[in-house]
């Protein structure tokens, strides 16, 4: 999957849930943040499509 499309879904799930999603860039990853949640993302334009499904699914809880 790629970045960006992970990073709009992530924006859509922020929405839903009623907040903002804010991106910190780090060293090597990125972390994203929706309210008390927050998650590495890789800094790859391609991020594994596993590990992509398992950082939507952890942000939706």
């Amino acid at each position: 999957m790629k970045r960006r499309d992970l990073i709009r879904q992530l924006e859509e799930v922020a929405r839903q849930k009623g907040q903002k999603l804010v991106l910190t860039e780090g060293g090597k990853h990125t972390k994203a943040t929706i309210g008390t949640w927050s998650e590495p993302i890789p800094r790859h334009r391609e991020i594994n499509e596993m590990t992509a499904r398992a950082i939507l699914r952890r942000s939706k809880r």
